[in-house]
């Protein structure tokens, strides 16, 4: 496997390389549901006492009321934003009462999909935006769907690695533009490899069987107890064709060759009408029902395992952002909830994201054509469904390999990455990280994928069962901790803080909900008429038209 990397250990030593790489930044995000004590979708309000879900910095909702989502300030170290992501956890479960956060990223038992309440963010336009967003999600694809919980993994680079790195490679272009192309390229590799955090960290084998009632499935799952479908050989249902996944966006085709591609592709589809979303309407008398008709009603719709970030300035969208100020960093969305860990990613998992998405950055990462690209999710969806399997084969270029075989080859790789982070620390964590996955390729039972559905069968136990034991378990852990970074009083400030910014934006609207809608189209509308685009699969299928404003 030729790489990057390689090439450049040639010619310089370990301790010359090894300083640049130190200061990696993680921000973690983790969604939760909010659970009854009899197994069921909590139906009570985001509770006040946890400030408002719309502002506050650290705590959210996502798509239903229920649903939380827990969210650390940016860290340079990983010790500290697992500690900061604890803290977190430690102090919501002081506002809970009998309810406990579900430790899995497939839903407890929901008998019918009216009883997903939408989150709601207050009267404010950005509050009612977010509100009729995902009632355009329901209308379209369904709740099931948006009740599937993850963790997202948020990196980049130390900004001093990226001159050198410029400087190594004989770049001679701006840097801003070089450091979006060397993550376009980790994007790519990601889209190649991704398959390995499935099989490694895929913790979604089972569903209850209220999930398949308005959920389509093709699958060959097994009748496990009363109340559980399970994937005799899946790692990953939630990335599979069963979980974050839908007909309309499985025909869209975003390039990852180039950030103007990846922007050029998203801001079509978020300026197309659609057929299908067109027959739901958008208003009907004074109520929303979507955002638009477009095929993407924002550039957070979409779904795919990884996305370029940076954080805009002002009103304007990430897009935008995107295009005015280069990426700034990329979020991981394939993670699945660790049920065995009370804060749903250990320690070990950070640094081993960190060796794996360095050696994804690091390493060569030629263009994709459709075909390759949809390969690599293909791939992906392989192990999602099927990872356990013996002697399973994906595809890699023009021919067929084995998994564990090509699992062998990109360790082997990421083993120079995990020395070259410790060299720079005098420590072993990234090493040790390395070596405790690589103990799964030897051994399919040591995956959390494996572990869950022998538990079941051990302690004769339905996925319910199962993941409410867990899940007390983890609240008994989170409530003896001792905070360490995120004090109580500090939090119930955040809390008390995010109402009044809340309560500042519902006073200073000046615009009509309406005219709040319609400014932010036609902003959306402006920039995409005024981008090219070079991405010659650039087409959308079901829409009303193709690429309008798009050569």
């Amino acid at each position: 496997m030729k790489t990057t990397l390689q090439t450049v250990l040639k010619r310089f030593l370990p301790a010359e390389l090894s300083p640049y790489l130190q200061g990696i930044r993680r921000g973690i995000e983790r969604e939760s549901l909010r659970v009854s004590g009899d197994s069921e979708l909590a139906r009570t309000n985001h509770p006040e006492s946890l400030g408002s879900a719309l502002t506050h910095s650290l705590v959210t909702t996502d798509y239903a009321e229920a649903m939380l989502e827990f969210v650390t300030p940016v860290s340079n170290n990983g010790e500290q934003v697992q500690s900061i992501l604890a803290d977190i956890h430690t102090n919501v479960y002081r506002h809970l009462g009998d309810e406990v956060l579900w430790p899995l990223s497939m839903p407890c038992r929901i008998p019918h999909e009216d009883q997903i309440r939408l989150a709601e963010y207050g009267s404010s336009n950005l509050g009612r935006y977010k509100s009729v967003y995902r009632q355009g999600l329901k209308n379209r694809y369904g709740s099931m769907m948006q009740v599937i919980a993850g963790v997202h993994y948020n990196f980049s680079m130390p900004e001093h690695f990226w001159p050198m790195w410029q400087k190594v490679l004989g770049d001679q272009g701006p840097l801003k533009d070089f450091i979006s192309a060397s993550y376009m390229g980790l994007i790519r590799n990601f889209m190649r490899y991704g398959w390995l955090l499935s099989y490694l960290f895929g913790a979604s084998p089972a569903v209850d069987c209220s999930f398949l009632t308005n959920s389509g499935n093709s699958l060959p799952l097994e009748k496990q107890g009363d109340r559980t479908l399970v994937g005799k050989d899946a790692t990953s249902l939630r990335m599979s064709s069963l979980g974050y996944n839908n007909k309309a966006q499985d025909a869209l085709f975003i390039s990852y060759n180039s950030l103007n591609d990846f922007i050029c592709g998203v801001k079509a589809a978020t300026n197309q009408a659609n057929v299908a979303f067109a027959k739901i309407g958008v208003k009907e008398g004074e109520t929303y029902r979507q955002l638009n008709i477009n095929t993407l009603q924002n550039e957070g719709e979409l779904y795919a395992p990884i996305r370029p970030k940076c954080v805009a300035k002002g009103d304007a969208s990430l897009l935008d952002g995107l295009e005015q100020q280069g990426i700034e960093y990329v979020e991981i969305r394939s993670l699945d909830i660790d049920p065995y860990c009370a804060t749903g990613i250990s320690l070990e998992q950070i640094y081993f994201m960190d060796v794996f998405l360095t050696y994804c950055l690091l390493t060569d990462s030629p263009s994709f054509d459709k075909q390759q690209q949809n390969q690599g999710i293909d791939n992906m969806k392989k192990v999602a469904s099927a990872g356990r399997s013996a002697g399973l084969e994906l595809v890699n270029g023009e021919v067929s390999v084995s998994m564990l075989a090509w699992a062998e080859e990109i360790f082997a790789a990421m083993a120079d990455v995990a020395h070259l982070l410790d060299d720079g620390t005098q420590g072993k964590s990234f090493m040790s990280a390395l070596t405790l996955q690589h103990k799964k390729l030897r051994n399919p039972d040591l995956t959390p994928s494996a572990r869950l559905v022998s538990d079941m069968e051990k302690q004769s136990l339905n996925m319910t069962e199962l993941a409410m034991n867990l899940a007390l378990d983890h609240r008994q852990e989170l409530c003896e901790r001792t905070c360490k970074s995120m004090q109580e009083d500090k939090f119930d400030h955040a809390s008390v803080l995010s109402w009044q910014k809340q309560r500042d934006l519902e006073e200073t609207d000046s615009l009509s909900f309406d005219d709040f809608l319609n400014s932010r189209s036609e902003l959306f509308s402006s920039a995409s008429m005024s981008h090219r685009c070079t991405n010659r699969y650039c087409r959308l299928p079901n829409s009303l038209d193709h690429c309008v404003g798009i050569s």
